[in-house]
């Protein structure tokens, strides 16, 4: 049988090579296939021949990509692995490159992916196609959004020592807005990273966490986690945890899609790459235009 990272090696080589007529026989007829950080609302593509066209039309016809620095997560869900790599991109009208970070997580039945979701670095890929510029009128045709529903949170966290425990506590910290205790779920030489975000610094001890978070206290950001949907490695240090941020700046609300691949060890998180969906919060405290500038210049 064939196993889903077997499924991922060939999808990925296969976008390495160009070959992307093919790629859609690795997807099972009815597959879904997410896009929770696509730019400028997340996107969604059903069944096969969606995917076909996608690969064919879409992505084929106007960039190059390369993939490497290739981990993936094993989880205890035989079904379910977690990828994360960079792409080298190169735009097929203007030669211009870049390079970017994604993940991955994959339900691979049978030897054919039914489900994935894929986040991927929009907005670079929108920069090197000469694309980032109209993102701030894009983002302005989005009709305005209602807030969100919360999910209740579960009546017992997981012990707090486990991967998941310090995943809940570090979601929720952030809902309840306790800046000065996250910092504790970090262990004093961590290394946190955010790759969507351009420029933003590694984090490496439990102090630079405390400036991070202490800075999100003043901005005087408010939003709530929720749709926690987590994946347990067989490494039982990893766990990787999707969710979203219900919130609103002002009078715009807005949700933010998340995946972390986080390692806990002794009950701290030593290592930790937080993609956020930052396109969608920058034009919600309507700061867009500066982060395209940080793509673009």
């Amino acid at each position: 049988m064939t196993t889903p990272r077997q499924v991922f090696e060939r999808l990925s080589e296969g976008i390495t090579t160009g070959r992307f007529d093919e790629l859609s026989r690795l997807y099972a007829e009815n597959t879904v296939v997410e896009h929770p950080t696509a730019i400028p609302v997340p996107g969604r593509i059903e069944g096969r021949e969606a995917v076909h066209e996608r690969f064919v039309g879409g992505l084929g016809a106007t960039l190059r990509l390369s993939a490497s620095d290739v981990v993936v997560h094993e989880t205890t869900d035989p079904e379910v692995i977690v990828a994360e790599y960079r792409y080298t991109v190169e735009s097929s009208l203007s030669g211009e490159k870049t390079e970017t970070e994604n993940i991955q997580v994959l339900r691979v039945r049978d030897g054919l992916i039914v489900h994935s979701r894929d986040y991927h670095d929009y907005l670079r890929m929108a920069a090197v196609q000469g694309a980032a510029a109209g993102l701030i009128d894009a983002y302005a045709q989005v009709p305005p959004r209602e807030p969100g529903p919360v999910r209740p949170r579960p009546a017992h966290l997981a012990d707090r020592k486990s991967p998941l425990g310090v995943f809940q506590r570090l979601c929720f910290g952030v809902s309840d807005q306790r800046w000065s205790e996250l910092p504790g779920l970090y262990a004093d030489v961590t290394d946190v990273r955010h790759p969507f975000l351009p420029g933003a610094p590694a984090l490496k001890s439990r102090e630079d966490l405390r400036t991070h978070f202490a800075l999100a206290g003043e901005i005087g950001i408010r939003m709530q986690a929720t749709d926690l949907v987590t994946y347990q490695g067989t490494d039982p240090e990893v766990l990787i945890g999707e969710f979203a941020y219900e919130g609103q700046l002002g009078a715009t609300p807005f949700r933010v899609n998340n995946i972390f691949a986080m390692r806990v060890r002794d009950g701290e998180i030593v290592e930790s790459r937080d993609y956020g969906d930052h396109p969608a919060l920058a034009a919600a405290a309507g700061r867009l235009q500066e982060l395209v500038d940080s793509v673009t210049a």
